[in-house]
């Protein structure tokens, strides 16, 4: 069970699983930061200088001012700026693998349509004959063109 275990382990498809994995991880946190550090806070000056972090509602009626004294005091809170953040960040995301996957798709043309296929089954005895045949060699039935 071992030496199974090892050998699934070591199939091309299972590592390149494995480094796909990663990769996206350490990319995630790139355009996490990427969205919280760089974009948000432009989008939000242009905006007249909101910060949809702090968009919350409060579950429990008392009022903060802010989404980290409500966290403080153990208020339980609807996150809904969190939430357009997150959405604004799979957003990019989404067009980040856009377009490398449509570059991807330009480096590797796709394949060139299959051919005709060159024979055809008899209707009659359904041997293979020639795609052009107007008779069957083995039955000698006319076959339609």
């Amino acid at each position: 069970m071992l030496g199974e275990f090892k050998k699934f382990i070591m199939r091309g498809n299972v590592l390149d699983l494995a480094i796909g994995v990663i990769i996206g991880a350490a990319f995630g946190k790139i355009v996490t930061s990427l969205v919280n550090d760089i974009l948000m806070p432009v989008v939000g000056l242009g905006l007249g200088k909101l910060d949809f972090s702090n968009f919350f509602v409060s579950l429990n009626g008392q009022h903060y001012d802010t989404l980290a004294d409500a966290k403080k005091a153990a208020a339980p809170t609807l996150n809904y700026g969190l939430f357009i953040n997150t959405m604004i960040e799979f957003l990019i995301v989404a067009f980040v693998i856009f377009l490398i996957v449509k570059q991807v798709n330009r480096m590797f043309p796709a394949p060139p349509p299959a051919a005709a296929p060159a024979t055809k089954p008899c209707p009659e005895c359904t041997t293979a004959i020639p795609a052009g045949a107007r008779r069957c060699p083995q039955c000698t039935a006319v076959l339609p063109a």
